[in-house]
């Protein structure tokens, strides 16, 4: 595949980006017009209602795809650096920051959502003037394919993008085969292993991964409001959101009344059972945290099975699963006396993808929010604001690094070429150094030292080194007393 990607790339990336963009448009107007069996084929890989794969995955996907529209111009337009800022010794120098394609991309895509989140990674590597080879998650090639028919009916040229198996094994070898950049959305576990194989070739990778997200409750909170996007986030997708709520603190002052709500909103829920490798992972988890003293708020757990979503109160934090990145309808709660305690925990976390802060004091939660480590927070809402097209998206430390969507993540498809044109004649760095240690030390002091007292003295230190204003001259020779003969005249 690698091989007709290149091939395919030489053409595609020696086209306009005007041209790029056409087959964007068109994409998105087809698209538009095959909502319906679209949605129904989502539905049925997703094991969901077409109604949430329409909102959670087709209409953010046309805005991202009117966003590259409007925006990718600006974006991959060349950028002058000119004359202001730029260094006194380069004078007529000129320079230009160009984007240019990385060659080909391989996309590793996702379960949850196998249709926006990597068709938005893939639509980017394209308008940069990449090819794709989209390696799609088990279980999910119809809409892999689909994709790829949706492309080529917009006029994507053959081997534009091409839709890779679903095994383990394939992923191996297309890593082996050298990708110019790999985007994965996945677990942590599977982004080490990817790592593993990138690492002998140097690929570079952007790593969409692994989140337990926080979600923090004030005093001054809609507790109602709170409990409702604590409710929505576990049950959107059936739990299988990377930057759902799962980490909960609740101000002491409101955990009591919180705790009721959440007991109120999840009695209107719908109940997941949750899937036999997952529960099987849990219960060994969950058999610990009811031996440290935890209690159920709401969800059910038998010997036979387990029935979500699971919210658990009164769990030490320093118990496994807090730090456990359960994949599935599960949260845990806990209340704090002081927002530092929350503070030192998002530091100390090994998962840092996303955050939010449910207060009605908007300043007093932009103060908090500035001291969490995460990639995104989210204030008085969950998930639903990371779809603007407009935002990157992606996390920290174990939860990945790299930027999709965006303006970021467009410009993770490129790479970066500056080319610098100097005018005119003028290169003292061509000539000799000789007394360049000499005059050059008083001369920076005078740019850049600290204090308008250090500058001067420089000043002074350059005029007594400057041979003119300085009276140096050239010692003479002693004509007073009698001339020596030379000796080889002699």
């Amino acid at each position: 595949m690698m091989p007709r990607a290149r091939v395919a790339q030489r053409g595609w990336g020696d086209r306009s980006l005007r041209d790029r963009l056409r087959v964007v448009r068109r994409f998105r107007a087809i698209l538009a017009q095959s909502l319906e069996p679209v949605g129904a084929e989502l539905a049925e890989v997703r094991r969901r209602p077409v109604a949430e794969v329409l909102t959670s995955e087709l209409l953010p996907l046309l805005d991202a795809c009117r966003f590259l529209e409007r925006g990718a111009a600006r974006v991959l337009a060349p950028r002058g650096a000119g004359i202001w800022g730029r260094p006194s010794w380069l004078v007529g120098a000129r320079a230009e920051v160009r984007r240019e394609p990385l060659g080909v991309v391989l996309v590793l895509g996702p379960g949850n959502y196998p249709l926006f989140l990597p068709a938005c990674q893939v639509l980017q590597a394209l308008v940069a003037g990449n090819t794709v080879v989209f390696k799609p998650a088990p279980g999910t090639s119809p809409v892999a394919r689909r994709l790829a028919m949706l492309l080529a009916a917009a006029g994507l040229p053959e081997d534009g993008m091409q839709v890779a198996g679903e095994s383990v094994e394939e992923a191996r070898a297309l890593l082996r085969e050298g990708a110019d950049k790999v985007v994965l959305t996945g677990s942590a576990e599977t982004g080490r292993s990817v790592l593993s194989v990138l690492a002998d070739s140097l690929t570079p990778a952007t790593m969409e991964l692994s989140g337990a997200d926080l979600m923090v409750v004030r005093a001054d909170a809609d507790l109602r409001l709170a409990a409702g996007a604590l409710a929505y986030g576990l049950t959107l997708n059936g739990g299988a959101t990377c930057i759902a709520p799962r980490r909960v603190w609740v101000s002491n002052r409101v955990l009591a009344p919180f705790t009721q709500e959440l007991r109120r909103e999840f009695s209107t829920r719908e109940t997941i059972h949750l899937e036999d490798g997952l529960a099987g992972r849990l219960r060994p988890l969950l058999a610990e945290a009811q031996h440290l003293g935890a209690r159920l708020v709401t969800g059910r757990i038998t010997e036979d099975s387990i029935a979500g979503p699971l919210v658990i109160a009164d769990l030490p934090v320093a118990s496994p699963l807090w730090h456990e990145p359960v994949f599935g309808p599960v949260a845990l709660v806990t209340g704090y006396t002081h927002e530092s305690e929350v503070v030192a925990f998002a530091r100390e976390s090994e998962w840092a993808l996303g955050a939010s802060i449910f207060s009605r004091e908007e300043k007093a939660a932009r103060r908090l929010a500035d001291r969490l480590p995460v990639g995104v927070v989210t204030l008085n809402d969950v998930i639903v604001p990371t779809a603007d097209p407009r935002l990157p998206f992606g996390g920290r430390r174990s939860s990945g690094f790299g930027r999709t969507r965006g303006l970021e993540g467009l410009l993770e498809m490129t790479a970066s070429k500056v080319i610098s044109v100097r005018r005119g004649t003028w290169r003292p760095h061509f000539g000799p150094a000789n007394g360049l240690e000499r005059w050059l030390p008083p001369i920076l002091r005078v740019v850049h030292a600290d204090g308008i007292r250090s500058r001067l003295a420089g000043l002074r230190e350059l005029l007594k080194r400057i041979p003119v204003l300085g009276r140096e001259r050239t010692p003479q020779p002693d004509s007073s007393g009698p001339l020596k003969p030379d000796p080889q005249t002699s």
